[in-house]
């Protein structure tokens, strides 16, 4: 199944799934990623599966323009047609879905929002994932952490920008970049991957995994996510749950894990000065950074601990199957 549009793979992955459906005959399908809910939703509605469900973790078209944003409004309107259940990730997902008119059906968002939780007792900082973040710390620098695919959908430009210019006037800051580029599909900048290269204080380490990452988010002072879309970032949730405060954009999903001023800071998205603004914030103010690590984890256990998520997939279960 390609993850972008690919007319003849798709037109065979679909072929493949109806296979699938028609021979194990199952009561639900649940379907979770755009290209997966579209196949899957239409699939399941011609071989008449009983219950389809979608879960929307987030959408592509309000950022896209054109024929493009076109075509990804029509395919998720099919995806809602063909669901007999459409469950939005978070409130932000279900106010777009209504009010660009994708579907007309009752949805509503399971307890807070987020498909995953998070697992509080794996993100905590624990003796060996302490012991490995001391061979990370840089002694007297104020270190700035991103996780996630370093792509220009991520704000990674502007995120670059801004780091370079604050690192001009307070030199003894870093910023950590975790993740792999995908240049195939949504590269940086060229000037960008050039700053990358040639600014020392920008730290591109790759992909990390387990307490290697852990390791990571206990390093760091702040974690950023300047995003131009999301569902409902995880790698805010995990940073929370670690105890960092965060500067997030003003996009669906991040404005509903952090509050103002609480647990972290929201900005516009695509805004560099913004941005290093808030960088600049809350390297200088230690006692309005301090009280948002303070809340940072009990933020994110009150509403995204991982066994109430479940349980509140759990429970829609239970009101959609009919008891035997």
């Amino acid at each position: 199944m390609e993850r972008r549009i690919a007319v003849f793979h798709d037109i065979v992955s679909l072929w493949k799934i109806i296979h699938v459906f028609r021979k194990e005959k199952p009561y639900i399908v649940h379907s979770i990623t755009p290209k997966a809910g579209l196949l899957c939703m239409i699939a399941a509605w011609i071989t008449r599966v009983p219950v389809r469900i979608h879960t929307f973790t987030g959408l592509v078209f309000p950022t896209e323009k054109g024929l493009k944003r076109r075509i990804l409004m029509i395919t998720d309107s099919i995806t809602c047609f063909c669901a007999t259940h459409i469950i939005p990730e978070g409130e932000g997902i279900r106010h777009d879905l209504l009010s660009y008119g994708i579907t007309r059906k009752d949805i509503k968002v399971l307890g807070y929002g987020n498909v995953r939780g998070v697992n509080m007792d794996y993100y905590r900082r624990k003796k060996e994932v302490r012991i490995a973040a001391k061979n990370l710390i840089k002694r007297g620098y104020f270190t700035y952490l991103f996780v996630g695919r370093i792509v220009r959908d991520k704000g990674i430009d502007e995120l670059c920008a801004a780091f370079n210019n604050l690192h001009k006037n307070y030199p003894k800051t870093r910023l950590v970049l975790v993740g792999n580029y995908e240049d195939k599909l949504d590269p940086i900048s060229p000037e960008t991957k050039v700053l990358i290269e040639n600014n020392e204080a920008i730290e591109a380490v790759g992909a990390k995994f387990d307490n290697e990452l852990l390791a990571y988010y206990t390093m760091a002072d702040c974690f950023i996510l300047p995003s131009y879309r999301e569902g409902f970032p995880n790698t805010v949730l995990e940073a929370g749950a670690m105890g960092l405060p965060s500067i997030v954009t003003d996009i669906n999903g991040s404005r509903e894990i952090i509050i103002e001023g609480e647990n972290g800071m929201i900005i516009p998205p695509a805004d560099a000065d913004a941005l290093q603004h808030a960088m600049e914030n809350l390297l200088l103010d230690d006692a309005t950074r301090n009280y948002m690590a303070s809340n940072a984890r009990q933020m994110i256990e009150e509403k995204f601990e991982q066994g109430f998520v479940h349980q509140c997939l759990m429970n829609f279960y239970e009101e959609i199957v009919p008891h035997q």
